[in-house]
């Protein structure tokens, strides 16, 4: 119940901003990233922990990502909203990278390469499906080493990258004191 001493003013968005800026992903993604830096959370904490969700959200053991990003948060005292961010912003490069590396697994660990025609693989799945199955852990394992050492190379690129990004736009909240601008859903 509103108090009638306590006015409510919508937030609005004024005319000259563009709707670019106002979409899903500016909502979901870089509004919760600046409240982050207004509550506090420095530019370097906040690049590593986005640089770790990104890099985090594109591995190849599909459905693996999010308890991976909270394990990581909470080992190297990462920020989990940020992490989380940047892990499910990855969702759709992961899906687009899983073929790759399984590719290139097999490519650099000498393996079979696993067959894309669905067909073939429905017929090892009929015909030798322990087999298979074991070939499948094989070729995700060996994505999975890859992953891990391109991550590890990635990681810290990716946050000295951002950082500077960030520590302007934290000086520039600072400077501005800019509102966070909400729309009504």
């Amino acid at each position: 119940m509103l108090h009638a001493a306590c006015p409510v003013y919508p937030v609005t968005v004024s005319d000259s901003a563009s709707s670019a800026h106002h979409n899903w992903f500016y909502r979901r993604g870089v509004l919760p990233i600046l409240a982050l830096l207004r509550m506090g959370t420095s530019p370097r904490a906040l690049a590593w922990s986005i640089a770790a969700g990104m890099l985090i959200g594109i591995n190849p053991a599909v459905g693996t990502t999010t308890l991976i990003c909270l394990a990581a948060a909470f080992v190297f005292r990462l920020n989990v909203v940020a992490s989380q961010i940047a892990n499910h912003a990855m969702f759709p490069v992961e899906l687009a990278l899983v073929i790759p590396f399984i590719r290139f697994g097999s490519r650099v660990f000498h393996t079979a390469a696993m067959p894309l025609s669905p067909r073939v693989f429905f017929h090892a799945a009929r015909s030798t499906p322990l087999a298979l199955t074991r070939q499948v852990w094989l070729w995700e394992w060996h994505a999975f080493v890859l992953w891990a050492g391109i991550a590890v190379v990635a990681a810290p690129l990716v946050a000295l990258a951002l950082t500077p990004l960030l520590e302007r736009m934290g000086a520039r909240i600072r400077r501005h004191q800019y509102p966070i601008v909400t729309t009504h859903l």
